[in-house]
């Protein structure tokens, strides 16, 4: 009786250290959402990587015409091998995280900010179906002009059944995901951006970029967005500055 007994606990245990194994530090909940003493901790790295090596960021290399949110993003490889980080935080997607980490305004005043990868994600199941259309069609599937050269989608015609959004990782709103005259797809941030003109102090006028204003007052970077300006206190979109986008 005793022997089964002890047979029965040997199991149990072995159970236990395997389920340790399945559930990996990357699969536990608390990386999945943003982490500030994480996000602190590779902003204290970046400052002490700069000052290490005269001023240069580790950064992975980009093309020229990345959106100036995805452009900069953290090479955690460089600050491992500079000593002043010794793990990639858990947060990270090369954790199994949810997020990228990216640096704003990196000639000025670099500041690591966060991508929400949920929202490149949901785009980019709408980017596969709206390619397989256009495979098909001549024309993207344009609905309602919201603003002049942007416009929702018509998600019928995709086979969607309902209008395709992201969830804001500002407000927790549903944001709509649009489209430009050439086809591409972007998330509105209209609804944030209007929270955040009310919220936070500024000094933005007319033909300014106010994408800043969620990104520097925010652990998030507005990816996947249209440059925005302020028109009578409200957000609007800037596409003559799409360039920047």
């Amino acid at each position: 009786m005793r022997n089964t007994y002890n047979r029965l606990l040997c199991s149990l245990l072995v159970l236990v250290l395997l389920s340790g194994c399945l559930y990996p530090d990357s699969e536990l909940s608390e990386n999945q959402e943003p982490n500030e003493a994480q996000l602190e901790e590779v902003q204290s790295a970046v400052n002490q990587y700069r000052e290490q090596t005269g001023g240069l960021l580790p950064i992975q290399t980009k093309p020229s015409d990345t959106p100036i949110f995805q452009k900069y993003l953290v090479d955690f490889g460089q600050l491992k091998e500079g000593k002043v980080m010794t793990e990639t935080p858990g947060t990270a997607y090369q954790n199994g995280g949810n997020y990228q980490y990216s640096i704003i305004t990196p000639e000025e005043n670099p500041r690591v900010k966060l991508i929400d990868l949920r929202i490149s994600n949901a785009v980019r199941e709408v980017t596969v179906k709206l390619n397989a259309y256009r495979n098909e069609h001549l024309y993207p599937p344009f609905g309602k002009e919201i603003a002049d050269g942007v416009y929702q989608l018509d998600y019928e015609k995709l086979g969607l059944e309902s209008r395709p959004h992201v969830v804001s990782p500002y407000s927790q709103e549903n944001l709509p995901i649009v489209m430009d005259s050439t086809g591409s797809l972007y998330v509105d941030y209209r609804i944030d951006l209007n929270q955040a003109l009310a919220e936070y102090e500024h000094a933005y006028e007319k033909g300014d970029d106010i994408r800043y204003l969620l990104a520097q007052n925010t652990p998030f970077v507005p990816v996947y967005s249209l440059p925005y300006t302020i028109q009578d206190d409200e957000p609007v979109f800037a596409l003559e500055e799409k360039q920047n986008k």
